[in-house]
């Protein structure tokens, strides 16, 4: 299996938000190289995603230092969302002395989790010092920053047939159209044969992953929910931040 290259040694994320938001992303492309190996391999190697997998770990470490130099005030949200960040790290390093199968079993949560920990950590920033995290970015809509938030949690994948394109999401549905727009604003890239076929013995997908300049749009958006809830509110997040919950995987062409 190809491990996902060290992407953090490369990237400069400026907030905890965004390096959380980042996280995910790789959490993404590991689970997919684990899909594609499981996939390929007549006998996958047992540890051939061990050496990702405690990168992954580490990186999450970094993310719970990173929160830590924040120097925020103890809270029940920002314990809770360290805690989770350390399950985290923890489950990815186990994964490492585990066979592919169980190893992606471990982890096949995990860019859920960074996000909503992303979430839950810019509502807690934002409750707290009673001002925008980060600077304001790039105008979208609703359904725009939604399918972000879709993209962020790896549930977006492009494929095509018959000359035409499609999308597959979870609900709501993320429309080529509203893909196609994100990517012409720079927010969005597709990884070519980078995720699962949608059918046995078909073709791979195309994962769609967030760039850099969309994770911030994707941070900036999530402060700016937060900053729209009223004052003294709970900080967990509004709906359309929280990560996307439904299983059913729905395909879109327009």
């Amino acid at each position: 299996m190809t491990t996902p290259p060290a992407e953090s040694l490369l990237f400069d994320v400026p907030t905890p938000v965004e390096r959380l938001l980042h996280l995910a992303g790789q959490y993404t492309r590991h689970n997919d190289a684990l899909d594609l190996h499981l996939r390929a391999a007549t006998e996958p190697e047992p540890h051939a995603h061990a050496a990702s997998a405690q990168r992954l770990a580490a990186d999450t470490r970094m993310a719970v230092r990173a929160i830590h130099g924040q120097r925020l005030y103890k809270s029940t949200e920002l314990a809770e969302t360290v805690a989770r960040l350390k399950q985290l790290a923890f489950l990815s390093a186990a994964s490492a002395d585990h066979g592919v199968q169980v190893a992606h079993e471990l982890t096949a949560l995990a860019p859920e989790t960074a996000v909503g920990c992303a979430v839950s950590l810019a509502a807690d920033t934002r409750r707290r010092r009673g001002a925008s995290i980060i600077a304001p970015g790039v105008r979208l809509t609703s359904d725009q920053h939604s399918a972000l938030a879709q993209i962020a949690c790896g549930h977006v994948v492009a494929s095509s047939s018959l000359g035409r394109e499609f999308t597959r999401s979870r609900e709501p549905k993320v429309l080529m159209s509203i893909l196609r727009t994100l990517e012409s604003k720079g927010l969005a890239e597709r990884t070519p044969n980078s995720a699962l076929p949608a059918y046995r013995g078909g073709p791979p997908q195309d994962r769609v992953r967030l760039t850099p300049a969309g994770i911030t749009a994707l941070a900036v958006g999530i402060a700016a929910a937060c900053a729209a809830r009223s004052p003294g509110s709970s900080p967990v997040a509004p709906a359309a931040w929280s990560p996307p919950r439904s299983s059913t995987a729905t395909f879109a062409s327009t």
